[in-house]
């Protein structure tokens, strides 16, 4: 499967309750691209990352993954291309050893042992993770349980990297090991964030999200100085681009 392009076309999408998560949302990604997801809480960011990782069928409308759209028949092949790291890291941890977890997704795959622990080692070291590999992970501090989830996506060397929310709950140390990370990583990736001061050191682009319907969509350090477009997004300008109330410099 091609990775020269992650695509959403009219996707729509409703809670079993009937309340609408997307509305009508479009764009397209091509090979290599590092862009932000910003929204209120509601905006429909999960939703949509969950959409393209193939978790989600769209009710209307479709997402391409490479050449193909997303179906139940090409789920398999979007899986293997698209690594969905969950907000919540204990949602991808669940085997004895942080090593296990990381090896879980090439070894159901089929790929050889021996490829599978070198696998493992390449993961661990991309995140600065090799000193976990034998720990439980409900023994991790928040930081090394997220770096842990993250090995565990890279293991499956996905062509797109799909991050919900990845700078939640990171103490400063941990916040600039992940902007390290991230800067690192070549392929394609698509972050959904609260955190516009990551969404700006990590993506040149940003789409913005408004009741399930893209705002705007553009240069990310253009659009984080439009107030009255973050304003409406119920967001607030970056403390980077605000100027000093005191001397009134910065931004």
């Amino acid at each position: 499967m091609s990775h020269h392009l992650v695509a959403a076309e009219g996707l729509r999408y409703r809670y079993p309750d009937g309340t609408p998560a997307l509305a009508g949302v479009s764009f397209r990604i091509v090979h290599g691209e590092s862009v932000a997801l910003v929204g209120a809480s509601g905006a429909g960011k999960s939703t949509l990352l969950l959409l393209l990782a193939g978790s989600l069928l769209p009710q209307e409308g479709r997402v391409l993954i490479g050449d193909f759209p997303v179906t139940p028949s090409t789920l398999p092949a979007v899986r293997r291309s698209v690594g969905l790291v969950f907000q919540d890291p204990d949602d991808q941890l669940f085997c004895p050893t942080v090593a296990d977890d990381v090896a879980f997704g090439p070894r159901n795959l089929g790929v050889p042992e021996e490829a599978v622990a070198e696998r493992v080692r390449t993961a661990l070291a991309k995140v600065g993770a090799e000193a976990l590999a034998k720990r439980p992970p409900h023994r991790l501090s928040a930081g090394e349980k997220r770096r842990a989830a993250l090995a565990t996506v890279l293991s499956m060397d996905p062509g797109v990297l799909v991050l919900d929310e990845p700078s939640s709950g990171l103490d400063p140390r941990g916040r600039r090991q992940l902007i390290a990370i991230l800067t690192a990583f070549t392929h394609t990736k698509v972050v959904a964030t609260h955190d516009l001061e990551l969404a700006l050191e990590t993506c040149a682009r940003t789409i913005v999200l408004s009741k399930g319907t893209v705002r705007a969509d553009g240069p990310t350090a253009e659009l984080m100085r439009d107030d009255a477009l973050l304003e409406e997004a119920g967001l607030e300008r970056p403390a980077s681009l605000r100027r000093c109330p005191a001397c009134g410099e910065g931004a």
